[in-house]
């Protein structure tokens, strides 16, 4: 992981430590706990416009931002928890990306590649 990565990490793991919480942290609660914090993220956008969801008040924004955060603590949890690092894994998915939405093909193109 990235310095900042690995040192968020580190800090988390501090935290959950100093609170004797390892044993409720398995890799099926933490990704649990981020499919719920993920939805938690969904519900400021709810019924709102495209171009609103472009344009969030500054209390929305902060709200928005604070579950972005729960979201990437959840996640960095889960990856300590599975020994995975993941910005390697994320290069190698956008490597993956890049070979299934060619640059030619996808411009400009939503439609999700087949398989994917």
């Amino acid at each position: 992981m990235s310095d900042s990565l690995d040192q968020l990490a580190q800090a988390l793991q501090q935290f959950a430590d100093a609170r004797e919480w390892g044993p409720f942290h398995s890799p099926k609660n933490l990704a649990s706990a981020l499919v719920v914090e993920a939805g938690e993220l969904l519900e400021p956008f709810q019924w709102l416009t495209e171009d609103q969801s472009r344009h969030l008040p500054a209390d929305t924004k902060e709200a928005v931002a604070m579950e972005m955060a729960d979201v990437l603590l959840y996640l960095v949890q889960l990856g300590n928890a599975l020994d995975v690092d993941l910005v390697a894994a994320a290069q190698r998915k956008m490597v993956i990306n890049a070979r299934k939405y060619p640059v030619e093909q996808a411009r400009g193109n939503a439609t999700k590649a087949e398989g994917a």
